[in-house]
């Protein structure tokens, strides 16, 4: 399932191997933020099981993608505060100004 749009040029590799929510160029779609706050979740009970049973190495990488999670949830919230700014209307420059 898709959680944003890719901002990766078209036909170069992705070196996330598809594990978006780590990518910098994933811009998260707002209509998915219930889904990634879901992969946060989910991502908070793996690091706590993998320190549980003392798998050291998957617990960074788990951190790592929780981190990713959490900056795409911040970069929705920081998106819907911001309000449009109006420039207002352009006016045709009349014919004697010219």
């Amino acid at each position: 399932m898709s959680i944003g749009t890719c901002g990766r040029a078209f036909s170069t590799p992705c070196v996330h191997e598809h594990a978006c929510v780590r990518c910098a160029l994933l811009r998260p779609d707002p209509a998915q933020h219930a889904r990634i706050e879901e992969i946060r979740d989910n991502l908070i009970a793996r690091i706590a099981e993998a320190e549980r049973e003392g798998w050291l190495g998957e617990v960074e990488g788990l951190r790592v993608s929780l981190a990713g999670a959490e900056d795409k949830l911040g970069q929705i919230n920081r998106r819907a505060q911001t309000a449009p700014i109006s420039l207002g209307m352009p006016t045709p420059r009349s014919a004697d100004r010219e």
